[in-house]
């Protein structure tokens, strides 16, 4: 193939991808990285095997998204869905939980869910809990084979993922599928953060 008629995969091209790929996530609800940077590359016409952006040029091109475009409206959003989130922490404190995902990061939008990691015997101990105080819960599909289960509760803003964990894992450090760390947070930080 001749210089010219090749694909541009520089990075010109990932800045390009992580924006559109931000865009998808902030605007249409899409959550999965991968799926958001494959709708992104086709949309910019490139190709396949296009240089894909990781999951951080993504995250960073998503909360600059929010900032330029949803701005005030984002913020009080966020502090909303982080308050419901300490709410369900303190309602849960017995199974030691821990806020994560978007909600914490500061890209969650309007399609994003509450990520809560719980750490007790078993999902059925958490599941009586919750229907004890007449919470109704829902199951989805745990992502991980070390997750036991992932309950599903609604908040008064958006809907929460209790992703459960056998106590032994509280103090592993998870990561991200692309190989970074995982950021969590306790009650008392998070009612701090909101203080600010």
């Amino acid at each position: 193939m001749p210089r010219h008629d090749r694909p541009r995969t520089g990075p010109g091209t990932r800045n390009a991808i992580a924006a559109a790929a931000a865009r998808l996530m902030a605007e249409d609800g899409v959550s999965d990285y991968h799926l958001a940077k494959k709708k992104a590359a086709r949309q910019l016409g490139l190709p396949e095997h296009s240089a894909f952006p990781d999951n951080a040029e993504v995250e960073a091109e998503l909360r600059a998204y929010r900032t330029l475009y949803q701005g005030e409206l984002h913020v009080e959003m966020l502090a909303a869905m982080r308050q419901s989130a300490l709410e369900l922490m303190e309602l849960l404190a017995d199974f030691n939980p821990w806020l994560t995902g978007s909600v914490l990061d500061g890209t969650a939008g309007e399609h994003s869910h509450i990520d809560i990691l719980l750490f007790a015997d078993s999902a059925k101990e958490v599941e009586i809990f919750l229907l004890n105080r007449g919470i109704d819960v829902d199951h989805a599909t745990p992502r991980s084979d070390k997750v036991e289960a992932v309950l599903q509760v609604a908040t008064d803003t958006v809907d929460a993922n209790l992703v459960i964990l056998p106590h032994h894992l509280e103090r592993v450090s998870l990561k991200h599928r692309d190989g970074r760390p995982r950021e969590r947070m306790r009650a008392a930080e998070l009612r701090l953060l909101l203080k600010e």
